[in-house]
């Protein structure tokens, strides 16, 4: 699955607000789609490179050598779902924002997974 039928695919989670995919090292977006007046997703996917870093600084800095499956940002009314790529992807992550009030957060992060493994870049 190529970069834009992976994001039409997050796209059609149960809730979906927007999606992108990013590379944390540059904090480009290597694409995105949805998004709001409230919810910048070039902003957003950029700010969120940061989220990513930290975490694999405190990993390193802890010494455990495990992989970070996902993040996730609870807001009173979104989800926000971070999911670093297998490291054959390089430095790439899924973000989904998800309306709280329709999506599932178990389901979309199903969705997150299988949409990774199909996902050639």
């Amino acid at each position: 699955m190529n970069i834009d039928s992976a994001l039409a695919e997050a796209m059609g989670i149960e809730g979906a607000i927007g999606v992108a995919l990013v590379d944390y090292e540059s904090g480009m977006s290597l694409g995105f789609l949805g998004g709001s007046q409230q919810l910048d997703l070039e902003i957003a996917a950029a700010a969120n490179t940061e989220v990513v870093r930290a975490k694999m600084r405190a990993l390193a800095a802890l010494s455990i050598d495990e992989t970070i499956e996902d993040v996730l940002i609870t807001l009173s009314g979104q989800y926000h779902l971070i999911r670093p790529l297998a490291s054959s992807q390089g430095s790439l992550f899924l973000y989904l924002a998800l309306d709280r009030s329709r999506g599932n957060l178990a389901l979309a992060r199903h969705g997150l997974k299988r949409i990774e493994s199909s996902l050639a870049i």
